[in-house]
């Protein structure tokens, strides 16, 4: 028999009205606590119903529209709550250098980033080490992008990308549908592995070790960066492949010192070898473990950005006939009738369009829509109008790409327009000596800029080079510009995504 009490509302009904009457009054004291009682000091809180949700879903569905929306409102500095956490945003040239250009005393991205990180990339390496052991090593991986490896990877690109196109179904034939985001992953993580790590992983990679990497890509997800260690299948699988991918690359150090060391060294001298024969300040080698995550974590952040990219500027190159005939025009006046399979690094400067068509398009399509920072030890960032107190329970927000869609420093900033960087040499100067404080920031800034950028315009140049002068590209029937997926960790175009293809004539 239900039990019933002398109001007559079962006794499990009462018991159900407690949680419910703890939420309601949670979200009361939410709701009262921003109308009523706001922190002065601190910078102006976007308005939410929810205290634990906060402004989550509308910050995650278009985070520029959410950037935009509040920067209209506040200014450049605000702060919402996001997964039951206060989050300040620090906008505009100011904000940008505060975040970007903050002292390690006082920031930290190693504390935001090390529990995403951590089992993708592997230990001691990028976040799970000091920040002056990881200055060290990002030193140390730069060193392998001389002037000379650069001159060498132009054909190495050229002969992926035949390799591709020649056995890709997709291509097949005089005209066809591909797959826009799969082959730029493809093309991208094979181009950077031949190129930056040797024959030897570029031959695993068609042996499974790009499934690995797959399995790595798809626990790049925001549960785990907002609740990491969760025992997930995709997480199992994750450590799984770490172990795997980490084993190829001991294997590989091991035989080649097998071989004899650094006499047996390829003519290719790849970055696996310079690491080999690399030490830190202190004379202590780059341990065989350190090496093989250094490897992964390269392959891993080169290439989530390289592939989202390159989908991007293909799109637009489909919906710009006029840019992509341009692009074909002007290697023709530069190179003749064929890509030199012997081309140089110089392919860049004598081809300026094809890098404003790069250029361009990290400005609309940066992947990295927010970077985040711990706050260590109180600060204060100071608006035009007033400064503002940032307490340690916060996490900072930069977002460079709000700049770089601004109309106060890009004209008509929604149009995709690569020409508009013709007459912008000044202002690329300029944000080259200004640093951090710059509105075009797509390589980041300070002590954690990436040291590959010379690295991704001569990749996404050959590549974006390579099947312009093969291919004619345009939309599918009824489509346009696919819009941005925002649910994983680094933007892309929203699947699926498409486009029609076509051989161009030799002429």
């Amino acid at each position: 028999m239900m039990a019933i009490n002398a109001t007559g509302t079962p006794v499990w009904g009462q018991i159900l009205m407690i949680p419910i009457a703890l939420i309601a009054l949670s979200i009361a004291r939410h709701i009262i606590k921003q109308l009523l009682f706001p922190n002065k000091d601190e910078p102006p809180l976007v308005f939410s119903w929810l205290p634990l949700i906060g402004s989550t879903i509308d910050y995650g569905i278009d985070p520029f529209k959410f950037y935009f929306k509040y920067q209209k409102k506040y200014g450049n500095i605000f702060s919402f709550v996001l997964i039951g956490k206060k989050h300040t945003v620090c906008l505009g040239l100011e904000g940008n250098n505060f975040v970007l250009n903050g002292s390690v005393g006082e920031i930290s991205a190693a504390d935001i980033y090390r529990g995403l990180t951590l089992p993708i990339f592997g230990k001691d390496v990028c976040y799970d080490c000091s920040p002056a052991k990881l200055m060290e090593q990002k030193k140390l991986l730069k060193y392998s992008l001389t002037a000379d490896k650069l001159d060498s990877f132009v054909p190495v690109f050229l002969d992926v990308m035949q390799n591709y196109v020649e056995h890709a179904e997709d291509f097949q034939g005089n005209e066809g549908v591909f797959d826009v985001v799969e082959c730029m992953a493809v093309t991208t993580i094979f181009t950077a592995a031949a190129s930056l790590q040797g024959k030897e992983v570029r031959k695993k990679l068609d042996q499974g070790l790009a499934d690995l990497y797959h399995t790595l890509d798809l626990s790049f997800i925001p549960i785990n960066f907002y609740l990491p260690g969760l025992p997930l299948p995709v997480n199992r699988r994750r450590d799984e492949a770490h172990k795997k991918i980490a084993a190829i690359y001991t294997n590989i150090i091991n035989r080649r010192r097998a071989l004899g060391g650094e006499s047996a060294r390829e003519a290719d001298d790849d970055m696996i070898w310079s690491l080999m024969r690399s030490t830190y300040k202190d004379g202590t080698p780059v341990p065989d473990h350190e090496i093989a995550n250094l490897m992964i974590g390269l392959l891993m952040a080169g290439q989530h950005n390289a592939y989202s990219v390159g989908s991007w500027i293909l799109f637009r190159l489909a919906s710009r006939p006029d840019i992509q005939e341009a692009l074909y025009q002007e290697q023709r006046e530069a190179l003749g009738t064929d890509l030199n399979i012997s081309a140089r690094r110089d392919l860049v400067s004598k081809l300026p369009l094809h890098k404003m068509v790069v250029r361009e398009t990290l400005r609309l399509h940066d992947p990295i829509h927010t970077v985040m920072r711990a706050v260590k030890v109180p600060l204060t960032f100071t608006s035009t109008s007033r400064s503002y107190k940032i307490p340690t329970s916060h996490v900072l927000i930069s977002a460079p790409g709000v700049t770089a869609q601004s109309a106060e420093y890009f004209p008509e900033p929604d149009k995709w327009e690569p020409r508009r960087w013709e007459a912008m040499t000044d202002f690329l100067e300029r944000g080259e000596k200004r640093g951090a404080m710059s509105a075009f920031l797509p390589f980041g800034a300070g002590r954690h800029r990436c040291v590959g950028e010379e690295f991704a315009y001569l990749q996404l140049c050959t590549i974006i080079a390579y099947m312009v002068r093969n291919f004619v590209f345009k939309p599918m029937e009824g489509e346009g510009v696919p819009k941005t997926d925002y649910t994983a960790m680094l933007t892309r175009p929203v699947l699926p995504a498409r486009l029609q293809w076509e051989k161009r004539s030799k002429e």
